[in-house]
């Protein structure tokens, strides 16, 4: 059955209201023209307000992991047909989406392109092919391989799901006693890559493409890098959004990352690549996801350029084109907050304060409120919420982002 033409195209995101950013991508399908159904393991009434009215229609599942029901069960679901486009912007449901591309028979990145993208291990074998440097690393399926592994690198090493999300369930292993601890810790998940430690400063390179060419890129900063984050409570976690992305020191990074794509083959979508740059100015590869950046990342770089590209992505998909006017106009850094204490936030400290000093370069505030129970940092880069600040000058930004840092206290009890 074909469109007609003229007449909306029928998308289907998966999961579109969870995350946080997934509801402004399926609302930015809906206003570039869309007819947007979704499919997800929440009931429709529990979906949230922002994302509600853009659907067409929704199918709830009872779980997006397991992958041959939900294909079978949109396979038979009449309310969306015909799909002719299916998007994830969420990173589990990646190799969900490409199964339904196949089984549907709709354009789009395969099973065999979006395992690329999730299999960390068979992902740096390719990148390194192209000679691209990446990491020393190895698969291991069970804590042998993984002694092995790690003694071959040399520690400390890192080791991480083969098929994870950011940083979660990442680790940095000093000796073969913490190894034991952090298999420990996996339990049965035991696919694991390890790979060299590399110590360097971490960035991103993050992309819009549109058949296999760059139509909008960022580059963003990490303070600290996530696996030190991830290690310590107390840090409240950056993210800078560089005004400065053709800067000299970053030229390795640029090169890589269009190297990256271009031996991975991909064509259209959000990308996010994770590299690091060492005090020498070697520049290596880290990882790549056929996905926006999360933890409000887009926010971030929207609020850098005064864009948004959560329409831009869709009328990047949709339309193959990409039309909003890009001027870069500050450094924008998002700050995590995380709450002192266990239980409920029960005060705020310093925002006011924050205000009187840096008002005009405070972009946005999303914390907790008073008597909500404060979430696990371990689980959520986001944590207890987050403050956007902005400059156009880098060190003027960095200063204001480390003293919310410092300044801006929630404390839970």
């Amino acid at each position: 059955m074909k469109r007609e033409k003229g007449a909306a195209m029928n998308v289907l995101v998966i999961s579109p209201g969870y995350p946080t950013e997934i509801n402004y991508f399926t609302r930015g399908l809906a206003v570039q023209g869309a007819r947007v159904f979704g499919i997800g393991d929440q009931a429709e009434h529990d979906l949230p307000e922002l994302v509600r009215p853009h659907l067409a229609g929704y199918l709830q599942v009872s779980s997006l992991l397991d992958e041959a029901a939900v294909v079978k069960q949109v396979a038979g679901w009449k309310a969306a047909q015909p799909i002719e486009q299916v998007e994830c912007l969420w990173e589990p449901g990646v190799i969900l989406a490409a199964q339904l591309r196949e089984k549907l028979g709709v354009k789009g990145q395969d099973v065999a392109q979006a395992t690329m993208f999730r299999d960390k291990d068979a992902m740096k074998q390719a990148v390194a092919k192209a000679g691209i440097r990446t990491p020393r690393h190895r698969r291991a399926t069970n804590p042998a391989e993984c002694q092995r592994a790690a003694e071959q690198i040399g520690f400390p090493v890192v080791v991480k799901p083969i098929a994870g999300a950011g940083s979660a369930d990442t680790f940095c292993v000093n000796s073969r006693l913490e190894l034991d601890a952090v298999l420990a810790r996996l339990g049965q998940a035991r696919d694991v890559n390890v790979e060299e430690f590399i110590e360097a400063v971490e960035y991103t390179f993050d992309t819009i493409c549109i058949d296999g060419k760059i139509a909008f890129w960022n580059m963003c900063l990490y303070r600290p890098r996530p696996l030190i984050a991830r290690q310590e409570e107390w840090i409240s976690p950056q993210t800078i959004a560089l005004r400065d992305v053709e800067a000299d020191h970053l030229q390795g990074g640029r090169e890589m990352g269009r190297a990256v794509l271009k031996a991975l083959g991909f064509q259209t979508g959000f990308t996010h690549m994770e590299w690091y740059r060492k005090e020498n100015g070697e520049t290596i590869f880290g990882e790549i996801a056929a996905r926006p950046p999360g933890a409000r990342t887009v926010d971030c770089m929207n609020y850098a350029s005064d864009i948004d590209l959560y329409t831009g992505w869709a009328e990047a998909v949709l339309h193959k084109r990409f039309s909003a006017q890009l001027e870069r106009r500050y450094n924008a850094a998002i700050v995590f907050k995380r709450a002192r204490g266990a239980g409920h936030i029960r005060q705020i400290d310093g925002l006011d304060r924050l205000y009187g000093r840096y008002g005009p370069h405070i972009a946005a505030v999303e914390l907790l409120p008073v008597g909500a129970l404060r979430r696990n940092w371990l689980l959520t880069l986001v944590s207890d919420g987050f403050v956007v600040v902005r400059h156009p000058d880098l060190q003027t930004t960095l200063d204001i982002a480390d003293a919310v840092g410092t300044d801006l206290q929630l404390y839970a009890g």
